[in-house]
């Protein structure tokens, strides 16, 4: 079977996902093109240098609807005859979008894949697409749905995880984060997002707080508490479920989950034969990848079973990886990861992640694969893994190696 290696790793800088956000005049097909324009000019690729473009985001509705990959590519100055392909598997969009490229090259359905994924979530909002699993009754009674916050509280309640573990690992990230940016980390994959006269108007995630601390966020009252407790009475459906558990305690805020955030990013994955045929070296190749469906209600343990196929599937071990990145959806999350596997944190998210930086749910599974190259580049490690959660119960993982 061919070998699938990452040849390049690129991203926006990630705005604050409101109006007065830095890349709100930006629509997700421009900030998207951007992202193509530097593949291209990083690699000088000409004519129809790639087979496709893999583009996931999850809000496809509006301008973020349609094929948002092809309108990418027209917007961009990729050549016109690579097609494009939009996919939605909610927050692994980005990542899948990259697992299904290299499997694409590693099965000999093309050389070459431009992959990644973007969101805007200050111009289209989060479940404006009106997801079935969330407003049809008939599914979302079955399923005991319940809002992505209420199941990072369940987590927290069925795992053990107070509010002062969370806010510890909100502060880590954004000090993580901080001392990244302050040791230019992540020059390597930075672009600057310039405007339609070509001003740079981005060139740093603007959503990190670095001041954060203990005391601040101790005074942040729960996000989910009054869903949960009073309206519309989430808890009831969550201790319907799951009847062991007496209450749900409620440790998720602002400060310990991920930013609402606009970004994109895009991952340039081929054969050796294409490397050769453009001149570029390979950075990694992407030895496994792996995707699993979980309980649906709890719905956000999805990297800890994910990891355990990813692992046994391809004949490893947990001490195999060097490096993690576990999407930091909720302080829980990543929380729950460490335990399941007892990981010490000097191994995971160490330039922080979500919490301090924003997620971009099309675009974060591969900024978390391209920051997790730049960093073993940079320590010197030759396997990491990068997972995240997924909205109604999956996950996904990818491990790379250093070559």
């Amino acid at each position: 079977m061919t070998e699938a290696y990452i040849y390049d790793a690129v991203r926006t800088p990630r705005g604050k996902g409101r109006k007065d956000g830095s890349l709100h005049e930006v629509t997700s097909a421009r900030l998207s093109a951007q992202v193509l324009n530097a593949v291209k000019d990083r690699n000088n690729l000409e004519g129809h240098a790639v087979e496709d473009v893999i583009w996931g985001n999850v809000t496809q509705v509006g301008e973020q609807g349609g094929c948002l990959a092809r309108t990418a590519v027209l917007a961009s100055e990729l050549d016109q005859s690579i097609p494009g392909l939009a996919i939605n598997r909610f927050c692994a969009s980005g990542m899948e979008a990259v697992n299904l490229a290299a499997n694409q090259v590693k099965g000999g359905a093309g050389e070459a894949y431009i992959a990644g994924g973007v969101e805007m979530m200050g111009r289209v909002a989060m479940g404006s697409d009106g997801a079935a699993i969330a407003v049809d009754p008939s599914i979302a009674m079955d399923t005991y749905f319940v809002p992505q916050g209420i199941s990072a509280d369940i987590i927290a309640t069925e795992y053990g995880f107070s509010r002062d573990d969370a806010d510890a690992l909100a502060v880590q990230s954004q000090n993580r984060a901080k001392a990244a940016w302050d040791d230019n980390r992540f020059d390597k994959s930075i672009i600057t997002v310039r405007d339609q006269n070509g001003l740079a108007i981005l060139d740093h995630d603007e959503y990190m707080r670095p001041g954060t601390d203990m005391q601040s966020l101790g005074a942040l009252k729960a996000s989910f508490k009054d869903m949960g407790e009073v309206m519309p009475g989430f808890d009831k459906v969550a201790l319907m479920k799951y009847p062991h558990l007496e209450r749900i305690n409620h440790i998720h805020h602002a400060g310990n989950s991920s930013g609402i955030v606009d970004g994109a990013a895009g991952v340039l994955i081929g054969s050796k034969e294409f490397g050769e045929k453009f001149g570029l070296k390979p950075r990694a190749r992407i030895r496994a990848t792996a995707k699993i469906g979980t309980d649906p209600t709890i719905m956000l343990t999805g990297p800890v079973p994910v990891t355990h196929k990813i692992l046994a599937d391809n004949g490893m071990a947990i001490s195999d990886i060097d490096l993690f990145e576990v999407n930091e959806a909720f302080a829980s999350v990543v929380l729950r990861f460490m335990q399941a596997f007892d990981v010490d944190d000097s191994k995971v998210n160490v330039n922080g992640g979500s919490i301090a930086m924003g997620h971009p749910l099309g675009a974060t599974g591969a900024i978390i694969i391209g920051t997790l190259l730049d960093e073993m580049e940079r320590s010197d490690k030759e396997v990491g893994l990068a997972t995240l959660c997924i909205a109604s119960g999956m996950g996904a993982a990818t491990i790379i190696e250093r070559v």
